[in-house]
């Protein structure tokens, strides 16, 4: 294998002493650096990707932290490093429109692939969320992140100081409605993430969702606005728009997610079926450079730069501080609750954050059924193996050089627990929703 700065020009497309000078004078060398896993020469970083079908790729995200590695990713070079020279990230303005545009395919004027809530590939290859129900072949290829979003309730609701325990909750919007009051709690996007985590928190506080407290959906950068207008009681969203909320004295956060389901899997980096198929090496380029960032993030030294390069108009465009606290694990609940260090802050690359269990994308689609977005009879697992491509994670985490230890033995990361003592083992989907109280 040659390894000389010739040879890593002529196989990234981009002088390595020009990237590395430009990466190194952003971060400084050791902060670079810091973002490889142990074991992973530098020779090899820089080596990048040949045999490339295609330099070009357009790729989706919502204004969200989690959405981070790609950020990262096209700010400091990595997808040109790995020879996709022609990657656009592309802002989108809901679920909805990401989907309507990874419909339509980058050759129609949409995108590739996408930051995605998980269950969306799903749905769409199943033909659940496209018009006249027609399926949209896609691939996950890796998760982006772990943990990380927030249920947010209203400063109306200060004195009850809700917690992961829900049923105060309860009576306190039946009462709002005998008066004749609407009540609302807002989620991301029907069978989403957003919308799961919601609907568990208030199931096992005993409210019924849709019938006690009615969900709607809101696009994550308008959740802020619309609570501060008293448009909803509640909402459920990915950071930083519950530092924001309470930030801005417009309400308090109940619960993170991570709370309710310690390291759970969250959003994905999913391509159009199509893409792959016709650009294999094109799209391990852009897996690989998203890990890669993915690492970056991880590494504490590194959260006050992600938190400005997120910050930037071009991502997210809130405060840099808006979004630091958060990356760096220390939470204030804005309701007297401060917790400094909390296990439960958002992963990028640590406890396998970017490989995509299959068995975390079971409890998804479980969960879909579960309120009826469903089928009961659905074959999870036949749409499993057609849509989550793990086998490329790994290909990608070989050709990166990924220590052993950091890549998943197995598909499936086990049974899971959730904060309410509910348990899903992946080999037995039905007893889980069997021991489920409420469901649609």
């Amino acid at each position: 294998m040659d390894d000389t700065p010739r040879a890593a020009e002529a196989k990234t497309g981009l002088p390595r002493r020009t990237f590395l000078k430009q990466s190194m004078g952003l971060l400084g060398g050791g902060a670079l650096m810091s973002m490889l896993p142990a074991g992973l020469s530098s020779a090899v970083w820089a080596a990048g990707s040949d045999g490339l079908e295609t330099p070009k790729a357009k790729l989706g995200f919502i204004a969200l932290t989690d959405a981070a590695p790609l950020f990262v990713a096209e700010d400091l070079g990595l997808f040109a490093k790995h020879g996709m020279t022609e990657v656009e990230v592309l802002k989108q303005s809901s679920w909805g429109t990401t989907r309507d545009n990874l419909v339509l395919g980058a050759g129609s004027g949409g995108i590739d692939g996408a930051h995605i809530l998980t269950p969306m590939p799903y749905l769409m290859a199943a033909g659940k969320i496209t018009t006249n129900n027609t399926p949209l072949p896609m691939v996950l290829l890796a998760r982006l992140n772990l943990n990380g979003q927030g249920i947010s309730i209203s400063k109306e609701y200060a004195d009850l100081k809700l917690g992961s325990d829900a049923s105060a909750f309860k009576q306190a919007v039946a009462a709002k409605q005998a008066k004749g009051q609407k009540i609302a709690a807002a989620m991301t996007f029907p069978g989403g993430t957003h919308d799961l985590w919601l609907r568990y928190w208030m199931a096992a506080g005993g409210i019924e969702p849709n019938k006690d407290l009615p969900t709607v959906v809101i696009p994550p950068p308008q959740m802020v606005a619309n609570m501060k207008v008293g448009s909803m009681d509640a909402f459920c969203v990915g950071e930083p728009w519950n530092a924001q909320l309470i930030n801005q004295n417009i309400g308090y956060s109940a619960v993170t997610t991570g709370e309710l389901w310690a390291n759970h899997p969250e959003k994905a980096l999913s391509l159009r079926a199509d893409y792959v198929a016709a650009n294999p090496n094109a799209t391990r380029a852009l897996l690989k450079a998203v890990m890669e960032a993915q690492m970056f993030c991880e590494a504490a030294a590194n959260k006050e730069k992600v938190a400005q390069i997120c910050a930037k108009r071009r991502w997210i465009g809130a405060p840099a501080k808006d979004l630091l606290a958060r990356l760096q694990g220390n939470i204030d609940y804005g309701n007297g609750r401060v917790v400094e260090n909390s296990p439960h802050l958002m992963r990028f690359w640590s406890e396998f954050a970017s490989y995509p269990f299959q068995s975390h994308d079971l409890w998804f689609l479980t969960e879909n059924k579960r309120w009826g977005y469903l089928p009961g009879d659905f074959d999870s697992q036949a749409l499993i193996d057609q849509v989550n491509r793990e086998d490329i994670w790994r290909q990608a985490a070989a050709e990166l050089g990924v220590p052993a230890e950091q890549i998943p033995q197995g598909k499936s990361r086990g049974i899971e627990t959730f904060f309410d003592g509910k348990t899903f083992d992946p080999e037995n989907p039905q007893a889980y929703l069997d021991s489920l109280t409420l469901k649609a």
